[in-house]
């Protein structure tokens, strides 16, 4: 098994998310915007990485976590981006610098409010399947 490939994905998950129309206006970030508020953004977070070689080659599975933020009313702001994120995470065609990216599946969405309610977050996790 080899971290090798996390960068790469990082990488083409960023790619894809800013060239999404339907995330035109969002910013993405992979760290938290310090300052005034930035409205609805999408955070490329954190992931966990397992071996998944076997005999036909080295591999891994990376569980990485998307995060919708937003301090607008309500939840909706943040689901209909949410909901974009999922569609450019599942579209599929991302492309690697390093290692191929075999499959990626949605996991799990967590919502909930922050900052005594005035700010909503979504953590959507998914599954990355790469061979090296």
């Amino acid at each position: 098994m080899s971290y090798q490939a996390a960068a790469a994905l990082q990488t083409a998950v960023f790619g894809a998310l800013v060239m999404a129309p339907a995330l035109d206006g969002v910013s993405v970030v992979d760290a938290l915007p310090s300052g005034a508020s930035p409205g609805t953004f999408v955070l490329i977070g954190p992931e966990v990485a397992v071996d998944r070689s076997d005999g036909t080659g080295a591999g891994a599975e990376h569980r990485l976590t998307v995060s919708v933020i937003s301090d607008a009313n309500g939840f909706m702001a943040a689901k209909t981006v949410a909901g974009a994120v999922c569609e450019v995470m599942l579209a599929g065609g991302m492309v690697l610098g390093t290692g191929h990216l075999v499959g990626m599946q949605f996991q799990r969405a967590v919502a909930r409010r922050l900052d005594a309610g005035t700010t909503r977050r979504i953590d959507l996790t998914f599954l990355a399947r790469i061979e090296i």
